[in-house]
């Protein structure tokens, strides 16, 4: 794999990996006092840092995990195929 392919999945999952870590954390008003003007569904205590922080740990672990799947191969295609080889249909593969 290409170091741009690789990089160009990693920020995909980077992104993703963002938007499930983003509500982790995240403190109603009802624990700390409301600023005026604040509206009520908007967080207490957001802190993009630690959101950077975590998204980006668990982006790696993933990646990592899928850079080792993709050279060992202990996923593939083939293993994912529910619905198997249509009737008449010859890949030449095996």
């Amino acid at each position: 794999m290409r170091w741009y392919s690789f990089l160009a999945i990693y920020l995909l999952v980077w992104t993703i990996c963002a938007f499930i870590v983003l509500p982790f954390g995240i403190r109603p008003h009802e624990e700390h006092e409301k600023i005026k003007g604040q509206a009520d569904s908007a967080p207490a205590n957001f802190r993009p840092g630690l959101v950077v922080l975590r998204t980006t740990i668990l982006s790696l672990v993933i990646c990592g995990l899928l850079m080792l799947n993709y050279k060992e191969g202990w996923i593939t295609a083939r293993d994912i195929d529910v619905f198997g080889e249509p009737a008449g249909f010859s890949s030449g593969v095996g």
